[in-house]
């Protein structure tokens, strides 16, 4: 057999490219029941299906129900997919079994079938042409779940079976592995059709930006929860968050950088922000650890601007070509613009999300006030607050890192023994103790000795420290104001517009407060788990940016324990 034969283009792969969408969404259930279940759920906005049968105990024993579903929406196209175990699949079955199963798939309605490279390259000569002979469009994949690696071999791997569809899922285990990725899809994506994703959270660029650079379509969840490769993303969320089937060759592109980003709202946030000014632009989320990684992406394919956080806001600016006079005195920067002239500036908004909320509620010139941490957050925080008048002490678990930025900065440490005896106007929690996803103690102890406690971290919207603050009746502020203001303007500097403020601040608290009552839910079947969860509605799409929603009141210091946000004032499964 000869290798880099491109693939026959026939009529009825000409037919079926008119059908099959650009999002194909994955249907898992342990019964078919419950597959066509979720299947009715999405099919009449996401006609693109792939049902993974290999999640089935039988799956020969649900054909007939999948033959009548694709009686009953004849405008479905599904795939069908058997993966087995050494391929990274559930199958238990043989390689027999599997190609039995994925020839009556045709039999049932199914208009694809994907079959791993594995599977092929192991099967006898002339069983693949009997599955071929059943008519159905044959997707050939190869799924590394541990690196990117050379795909042009990958290609010319799969190359000699003639498949109708190219799949090819490496791992990225880095951003510039999405570049790899996509280069190659566009040297081929002209003689051949490619199906290309990286795996993994730093693979989300692919998942959104990969159709741009020519892969026929991609796989989504039918849900959050339901992904069926790492990294997955949910339909709603691609269609709705995403817009990927907006993004062409003159979207732009802005991130977030940072380490973890898993958990960001910035996505919903600005992505929510720039379609509300009709912005073709999509804002993605930025996985690494390594700021020479990011700036690799950010130059080839370009990226116009970037939100930077922890832990990168401090060693992206070696990378840069200037930075505004706040961002060199703090020698921090959380936002990056390209210019006209294709270099890169440097912005600090975090100072103006964290002096803004304060200064509403206090005056910060004589205020005596603790910071917690000495990162980038830290030292807007600590800069901003001197640049104020105010007294500021500083506790962070490296003593040697916080006199380092006291002495920088004119500000004083504090070892956390004095912090109980000391008394504060406003307790700063600049670090990402309380965020979710992270683990570690709080710096401080139980009594906190303050009027004010304003916690950065806003996700979730009751970190341990509000939490604490709230049960002593001490006033809070919690991070979601800072986040809306910092981002605000964060869109102005790329954009030039006015930045939606109140949409922007709406969708945030909209999905914080979804993701607190889906963890009460699962909490409470958890606690209770024969008695199924009905006091938590179903959750609604927390990109969807209807004006009907008043904003939400203006901010004022809490002064009760309700667990309430208030507003800032205007201004290795395979995929």
């Amino acid at each position: 057999m000869r290798a880099n034969v491109p693939t026959p283009t026939t009529a009825a792969t000409q037919l079926l490219r008119t059908r099959i969408g650009k999002i194909c969404v994955a249907i898992i259930g342990s019964t078919a029941a419950e597959m066509i279940e979720k299947a009715n759920a999405v099919v009449k906005e996401n006609p693109f299906l792939e049902f993974r049968l290999d999640y089935l105990e039988k799956p020969l024993a649900a054909l007939p129900r999948l033959k009548q579903f694709f009686a009953d929406n004849t405008a479905a196209t599904g795939i069908a997919t058997c993966r087995r175990e050494p391929n990274g699949g559930k199958f238990k079955g043989t390689l027999a079994a599997e190609l039995e199963v994925l020839s009556k798939a045709a039999g049932a309605g199914f208009h694809l079938v994907d079959l791993e490279i594995e599977s092929a390259e192991a099967l006898k000569k002339g069983e693949l042409q009997k599955l071929r002979d059943t008519g159905i469009a044959l997707i050939i994949s190869h799924h590394d779940f541990n690196a990117t690696k050379d795909l042009d071999k990958v290609y010319d791997r799969i190359a000699p079976f003639q498949p109708d569809f190219y799949k090819i899922v490496p791992t990225a285990k880095s951003l510039s592995d999405n570049l790899t990725l996509m280069n190659f899809m566009e040297r081929r994506h002209e003689t051949s059709s490619i199906i290309g994703i990286c795996m993994g959270e730093p693979g989300i660029i692919s998942r959104v930006l990969g159709l741009r650079a020519g892969s026929v379509f991609t796989f989504a969840a039918a849900t959050q929860g339901e992904e069926t490769g790492p990294g997955q993303i949910a339909a709603r969320t691609l269609l709705e968050t995403y817009r990927v089937d907006q993004v062409d060759a003159a979207t732009k592109v802005y991130g977030v950088a940072g380490n973890p980003v898993r958990s960001s709202l910035s996505p919903i946030m600005l992505n929510t922000a720039f379609r509300r000014e009709t912005v073709n632009a999509v804002y993605l989320a930025l996985q690494t650890t390594k700021v020479s990684d990011l700036i690799k992406l950010v130059n080839e394919i370009p990226i116009q601007g970037l939100s930077v956080t922890m832990p990168h806001k401090q060693e992206i600016m070696q990378y840069l070509e200037r930075t505004d006079p706040l961002s060199a005195k703090i020698g921090a920067c959380n936002t990056v613009l390209r210019a006209q002239d294709g270099k890169l500036y440097g912005f600090n908004t975090d100072v103006a999300g964290i002096v803004g909320p304060l200064e509403k509620r206090m005056s910060l010139r004589g205020a005596k006030a603790l910071v917690l941490g000495a990162g980038g957050a830290a030292r807007a925080a600590v800069f901003g607050l001197r640049d104020k008048g105010a007294d500021v002490f500083i506790l962070n678990r490296t003593a040697e890192t916080a006199q380092k930025l006291a002495k920088q900065a004119g500000a004083k440490t504090i070892k956390k023994e004095a912090v109980a005896k000391t008394p504060f106007d406003v307790i700063i929690n600049a670090t990402s103790i309380g965020m979710a996803g992270q683990k570690g103690t709080h710096l401080l102890d139980k009594e906190l000795n303050t009027k004010l406690v304003f916690d950065l971290v806003y996700n979730p919207l009751e970190t341990p420290l509000i939490r604490l603050a709230r049960q002593q009746n001490i006033p809070i502020i919690t991070g979601v104001e800072m986040f809306v203001q910092q981002g605000a303007r964060q869109f102005e500097i790329w954009t030039g517009k006015p930045a939606p403020e109140e949409e922007m601040l709406r969708v945030v608290i909209h999905a914080l407060r979804q993701k607190a009552e889906a963890e009460a839910a699962a909490t409470s079947e958890e606690a209770a788990p024969t008695t199924k969860a009905t006091s938590v509605p179903k959750a609604v799409p927390v990109a969807r940016t209807e004006t009907k929603t008043k904003a939400e009141p203006k901010a004022k210091a809490e002064t009760k324990s309700k667990p309430e946000v208030k507003a800032p004032a205007k201004r290795k499964k395979a995929s």
